[in-house]
């Protein structure tokens, strides 16, 4: 039987077939080697792209806001601004339960929207002598709750409001105020700002900075933020660099500077520690 001869010849080297398949096989693996090498350059190309933008990314923080935020609580020492007095923990009494409490709170946040810090506390103390309870406040009439609440702003709005949450209070939370942000922004008349200044201080739990237009105020004149056109994008923007620890004290220290020397129409400058320092001092 004959040998079979070898596909390779020693003179002529490869046949005609073996060469196209050698060359096929050399084609995938090329193929194969430059695919996964711009695989791996897409890939580093990417994380160094991700990288980069890690690097561009600074987390804005204010110059100065340490010793900015030291002098405005020099001159908050007193305790006496409205805030100190008639804020919304000082809308209750202590011989109540901690939920009769919570739910003080809560009411009176959802008076003290614009309105003064006096006429809110002068609401409340009606509303307690009434008998500020779930159950009463669902049997009172409309026209009664207006005659208590009144003339807190926006009065009429807000009876029909409190009227609202007072039901969904009983019905979807078992006669307690809501335990969530997410939760308490559902019930009529309920902003974010109320939220989370329920949260701070009915539930004592820090979840968010409260805004109100003293904190959105002096956040934007101070440079705080960077032209934050409302509460809630002051919020998030004060959220991104400060520390959490300070969050529920902030809302408590600007809204009394705000009462007393940082005025919406007439900041008194000339009284303020800060007036070597604010990008909006006025001389």
């Amino acid at each position: 039987m004959s040998e079979m001869k070898p596909a390779c010849s020693k003179y002529f080297g490869p046949s005609t077939r073996t060469r196209a398949k050698c060359t096929h096989v050399l084609t995938e693996q090329n193929v194969l080697k430059t695919t996964s090498k711009r695989k791996a350059q897409s890939i580093s190309s990417k994380v160094a792209t991700k990288a980069g933008k890690r690097k561009l990314q600074v987390r804005y923080e204010p110059d100065n806001w340490r010793e900015v935020l030291g002098n405005i609580r020099t001159m908050r020492k007193s305790l006496n601004a409205p805030v100190d007095v008639m804020g919304c923990e000082r809308c209750t009494r202590d011989n109540f339960t901690k939920r009769e409490k919570r739910f003080h709170i809560l009411v009176s946040l959802m008076l003290s929207s614009q309105t003064k810090d006096h006429v809110t506390y002068a609401a409340m103390s009606r509303l307690i002598e009434y008998g500020l309870t779930i159950e009463n406040m669902i049997e009172i009439s409309e026209e009664k709750l207006g005659e208590l609440i009144y003339p807190v702003g926006f009065w009429k709005k807000k009876v029909k409001f409190l009227k609202q949450a007072f039901l969904m209070i009983r019905e979807e939370f078992d006669g307690d105020i809501p335990t969530s942000v997410e939760s308490l922004v559902k019930l009529p008349g309920v902003g974010p700002k109320m939220a989370y200044l329920t949260m701070n201080c009915a539930w004592n739990k820090v979840v968010g900075i409260g805004v109100d237009v003293h904190v959105h105020r002096i956040s934007n004149r101070l440079g705080w933020v960077k032209k934050a056109k409302d509460p809630e994008q002051t919020r998030k923007q004060l959220e991104d660099w400060l520390p959490k620890e300070l969050w529920k004290e902030v809302n408590w220290l600007l809204v009394g500077f705000g009462q007393q020397i940082c005025l919406p129409t007439t900041p008194k400058c000339s009284e303020c520690l800060n007036n070597k320092v604010c990008p909006s001092a006025k001389s």
